[in-house]
């Protein structure tokens, strides 16, 4: 019976995600900075990790230098290659939807008037902070 193979299966798989989600809501949110360590990358992440900071337990941060091989490992599984300067995964994901229903990803440095055209991602702080609100939200219900 397929059919009821494929339900069993679907059942399983519900039941497991309930527990994942139960179990990650104890667990603060984790986001990852995998970036270049020179200056300017470092002033156009300011005010994000400054906001990150204020969040306290709710969100665990782990900064990787986006040049070492844990960077470069890091990269690669997230299937990104070549220079990108600022990668920020969110329990691993890079790529989201805005309530508006754009997407974005957390690649490249965020777009302000300052950051140089080839540089510049299609997100800005304000995106990486609605999209953590909002999971911290999911998480606590």
């Amino acid at each position: 019976m397929p059919g009821r193979r494929q339900f069993l299966g679907m059942t399983l798989g519900a039941m497991m995600l309930v527990s994942a989600g139960q179990s990650l809501s104890a667990q603060p949110l984790m986001v990852e900075i995998i970036a270049m360590p020179n200056p300017p990358v470092r002033a156009a992440l300011q005010s994000l990790r400054e906001w990150l900071a204020r969040q306290g337990s709710s969100v665990q941060v782990k900064e990787i230098d986006v040049e070492s091989p844990e960077g470069k490992k890091r990269l690669q599984a997230a299937g990104l290659s070549g220079h990108i300067p600022v990668l920020i995964l969110i329990h691993g994901q890079y790529q989201f939807s805005r309530k508006d229903g754009g997407r974005v990803a957390f690649v490249n440095v965020p777009n302000a008037p300052d950051t140089p055209p080839g540089a510049r991602g299609n997100w800005t702080a304000s995106d990486v902070e609605a999209i953590i609100v909002e999971l911290m939200k999911q998480h606590s219900s």
